[in-house]
C-alpha cells in the first residue's frame, strides 16, 4: 500500500484553531452560517462506486438535495485503505460545503493500519445513516455451499484469497479474526471498494470475500455468487434463509458495518445542525428507507451525540481487535 503523505495533524489543527480566531474567519463564518447552503455540497466517499457506502451515499443525497434546494456531489477519493478520502474531507474546508460519508474505517483504520492519528478528533461527527452486517460470499467454482466446507477447502487448498474493500477496514478484521477462530488462512486481498473486489470475484479471480451485502445480493440472487454467511448478531430480514456466522459455529463473532456523516473542524454548527436534519428526514422517507432496506441496509438517524458514542466505543474495540489478531496491514 502506498505511503500516506501528509502534514502533522497537531500542527494543522493547532494552526486551524488560531485562524479560527481571526476576524477574517469569523466574518467567514458568520456569512456561512447565514446562507449556508447557496451552491452545491459535496459528499466526499472514500471507496469506490458500487458498494454498500457509494449507495448509501447517493440514496441519502438525492432526498438531501431536493430538501436544500443545490446539488449534492458525490466525490469518490478511493485508495489506501479509504484514508484518502478521509483525510481529504480532513484537510476540506470547514464551511459546511464538504461533508465525509464513510463507513467506519474511521474508527478501524487508524489502528489496523498503525497510522497514529485518531480520526474521531480530527472530524465533527453529525449523523449515524445506516447499519448492516457482512457477507462471506464464494465464487461458485469453489465448489463450497457452507462455512464448513469452506473451512475444508481452505485447509486442502494453501494461497485461497480472500477480498475485501480495503486493508485497514472492518472487512479486514472479519476476515482475520474469522480466519484465526477456524484455524485456516486466507490470503487478503484487498481492493478500493466493493464494486472493484466484486467484478473480480464474479470473475473467479478471487474466490471468497468479505464484504457489505448491498453491491453482492443481485449477483447472490442471479446465482452468480454465493453467500455463506453473514457477520451480524441475527439474521438480516433481507437475507433470512443466510446463516449468521455464530449459527455457523463462531460464538461472539459478530461484527456489523456502520455508516455515518462527518464534517471537518471548524464547521459552522448551524450547518452541522442543518445536515443532521434533512440526513434525519431522509432516512425517515419511506421510499429512502425502503431502498435501503431492500439492499439488507438498517437506515438509523438521529443526533450527533449517538454517533459520536457508537464511533468512539468501535474504535476502542477495534484497538483491541487488530492487537488481539495481530493485525497486519499488508
Amino acid at each position: 500500500m502506498p505511503k500516506i503523505e501528509r502534514r502533522t495533524f497537531i500542527k494543522r489543527a493547532a494552526a486551524g484553531g488560531i485562524a479560527l480566531l481571526g476576524p477574517n474567519a469569523a466574518r467567514a463564518q458568520s456569512t456561512t452560517e447565514t446562507t449556508w447552503p447557496n451552491r452545491p455540497v459535496r459528499f466526499i466517499v472514500p471507496l469506490a462506486p458500487g458498494g454498500g457506502l457509494d449507495f448509501v451515499a447517493r440514496v441519502v443525497g438525492e432526498s438531501v438535495s431536493r430538501a436544500i434546494g443545490q446539488q449534492i456531489v458525490i466525490e469518490n477519493r478511493t485508495g489506501a485503505g479509504g484514508t484518502i478520502g478521509i483525510e481529504t474531507a480532513i484537510k476540506s474546508p470547514p464551511d459546511g460545503y464538504s461533508v465525509l460519508v464513510t463507513n467506519d474505517n474511521v474508527a478501524s483504520a487508524p489502528h489496523i493500519l498503525k497510522l497514529g492519528i485518531d480520526y474521531l478528533k480530527e472530524l465533527v461527527p453529525v449523523i449515524q445513516l445506516a447499519r448492516q452486517p457482512l457477507a462471506l460470499a464464494a465464487h461458485p467454482s469453489l465448489a463450497v455451499s457452507s462455512v464448513a466446507e469452506l473451512i475444508e477447502t481452505a485447509k486442502r487448498q494453501s494461497g485461497l484469497g480472500c477480498a475485501t474493500s480495503g486493508a485497514g477496514s472492518n472487512q479486514h478484521v472479519l476476515l482475520e479474526w474469522f480466519a484465526q477462530m477456524a484455524d485456516i488462512k486466507l490470503d487478503h486481498v484487498p481492493y478500493r471498494g466493493a464494486g472493484q473486489a466484486i467484478n473480480d470475484l464474479i470473475a473467479g479471480h478471487v474466490r471468497v470475500a468479505f464484504l457489505g451485502p448491498t453491491a453482492l445480493i443481485p449477483h447472490y440472487k442471479s446465482g452468480n455468487l454465493r453467500l455463506l454467511a453473514q457477520s451480524s448478531e441475527t439474521r438480516s430480514p433481507n437475507l433470512p434463509e443466510v446463516p449468521t456466522l455464530q449459527e455457523a459455529g463462531f460464538k461472539g463473532l459478530v461484527l456489523d458495518t456502520w455508516y455515518a456523516a462527518f464534517v471537518p473542524l471548524g464547521t459552522p454548527p448551524s450547518a452541522i445542525a442543518r445536515l443532521n436534519t434533512e440526513m434525519d428526514r431522509a432516512l425517515a422517507d419511506p421510499a429512502t428507507a425502503k431502498s435501503l432496506l431492500q439492499s439488507a441496509t438498517e437506515p438509523v438517524g438521529g443526533g450527533a451525540e449517538q454517533l459520536a458514542r457508537v464511533a468512539r466505543a468501535d474504535s476502542e474495540k477495534y484497538e483491541r481487535l487488530a492487537r488481539e489478531l495481530n493485525i497486519k496491514a499488508n
